[in-house]
């Protein structure tokens, strides 16, 4: 994502947007417009930003809390409640915004994770909303792919499936049949992608040791990326990758420390 906001220009800015855009909080729509606007940001998120008039004030309160988000400044924090629940602090405006970015005097903005749902048009949206400069190209391949974890062939195939998406290292999708099933252990975790859907993920035993999450599989993509469905997928990052024979180097990414995810 750094990599993305450089490439941009590493410059906070609003963009228009044709899209409807809908938030909310505990079945209640808080937030309702045609007319937002895409505030980009630095890493990690971006923020969709309402027109004042298209929110339910009648729902959303003074806190007094404050903070600052890089080229903005000073920020100021609103609650949000609906049918009981409150969300603290999920609101924000800037109260004096830079001359260039003067229309943020008459948004509103939300902290993602602190509302229960959004929706860009009727498609629910999940993480952050979706970048329109991101792509995700997914292409069939005939490279032959090997997957070793520590020293052990988890993996080969010569009908992979390439995922190209902006910023992130080329991922290679794999059909089941050519993954060593019984060296995979399915966990509970779970993680979301906008613009991919739901991931599931599978522990490898390899080396003598259990690897946590270390491949994952979307079950159910969102309709414009179908050609992963049920496909596993290593983490580069985390494994020996050989393609054609070449073995490839382990990318320096977010993902390069083994962890929960």
């Amino acid at each position: 994502m750094y990599r993305m906001w450089t490439e941009r220009g590493g410059r906070v800015r609003l963009e228009p947007t044709e899209r409807r855009i809908r938030v909310v909080l505990n079945g209640t729509t808080v937030g309702d417009t045609r007319r937002a606007q895409l505030l980009y940001l630095p890493p990690p998120h971006n923020a969709y930003a309402f027109p004042r008039e298209d929110l339910r004030w009648d729902l959303i309160h003074e806190s007094g809390g404050t903070d600052s988000v890089p080229g903005l400044g000073k920020i100021k924090l609103w609650s949000v409640e609906a049918g009981g629940k409150t969300a603290e602090n999920a609101a924000w405006t800037v109260p004096q915004p830079p001359a260039d970015l003067d229309a943020l005097a008459g948004l509103a903005m939300f902290r993602w994770n602190l509302m229960d749902a959004w929706y860009e048009e009727d498609d629910e949206v999940f993480v952050h909303p979706r970048d329109p400069g991101h792509r995700v190209d997914v292409l069939n391949s005939s490279r032959h792919v090997k997957v070793l974890v520590d020293g052990d062939l988890v993996a080969e195939t010569r009908r992979p499936r390439l995922l190209f998406e902006t910023s992130l290292p080329v991922r290679y999708y794999i059909a089941k049949l050519d993954v060593r099933m019984d060296l995979l252990e399915p966990t509970d975790t779970a993680t979301r992608c906008p613009y991919k859907g739901v991931a599931s993920y599978w522990s490898v035993r390899a080396g003598g040791t259990v690897h946590k999450d270390l491949a994952w599989s979307y079950r159910a993509p969102i309709p414009e990326c179908p050609k992963i469905d049920n496909l596993i997928c290593f983490y580069n990052e985390l494994v020996d990758l050989e393609v054609d024979g070449e073995p490839l180097e382990r990318p320096r990414t977010p993902w390069s420390v083994e962890q929960k995810r």
